[in-house]
């Protein structure tokens, strides 16, 4: 029996709702990912973006052309601007997120080793790094929640993700989509 879901993603076998990829636009939305951009979604509280992320994975991963996965950032927000705290928090996510999205176990297996040669300030670019070059289909990396970081954490993850920019699509993610409610 399907019912209105009020509280967090939709599951469209469970929920009333409407296709979260229409909510989207599409007709917007590939040709960022396909130009290698990143960028900011936002967009008020309980209005789909979640629901609208986790279909745009499954859309991406289905087309076979990229590995997509999606994390989301709140399990950082309780270390506050404690990045050393804060970091293996949102890193693990990530490896989870891959190994349950993608069967890829590697960002798990990776992580931690890449936190005690990195540290915290560049674990995070040299995980994308490395696994970026693991597979011939780009990576997309769907990051929510994104502000729910603050100050040197968020600061930190920012600056990881532009320092490896310039090595996009084959040594960094080809695109990355920051979504929050603030822009």
């Amino acid at each position: 029996m399907r019912f209105f879901n009020t509280a967090g993603p939709i599951n469209p076998a469970k929920h009333y709702s409407l296709d979260p990829l229409r909510r989207m636009d599409l007709d917007n939305l590939l040709p960022l990912i396909e130009q290698e951009k990143y960028f900011v979604l936002h967009a008020p509280r309980q209005t789909g973006k979640t629901s609208g992320l986790l279909a745009l994975v499954k859309f991406l991963n289905g087309t076979g052309d990229y590995r997509c996965v999606y994390a989301n950032l709140e399990i950082g927000q309780a270390a506050r601007e404690d990045v050393a705290a804060a970091m293996p928090a949102l890193l693990n996510e990530i490896a989870e997120r891959a190994r349950l999205i993608l069967n890829d176990p590697w960002p798990a297996e990776r992580w931690p080793t890449l936190l005690r040669e990195a540290g915290p300030f560049g674990a995070l670019n040299s995980l994308l790094t490395e696994w970026s070059q693991q597979d011939a289909r780009p990576l997309v990396v769907l990051l929510d929640e994104i502000d729910a970081l603050i100050g040197d954490t968020l600061i930190t993850i920012l600056r990881q993700l532009r320092s490896g920019y310039d090595k996009r699509p084959q040594a960094f993610p080809q695109s990355v989509i920051l979504c929050g409610v603030r822009d």
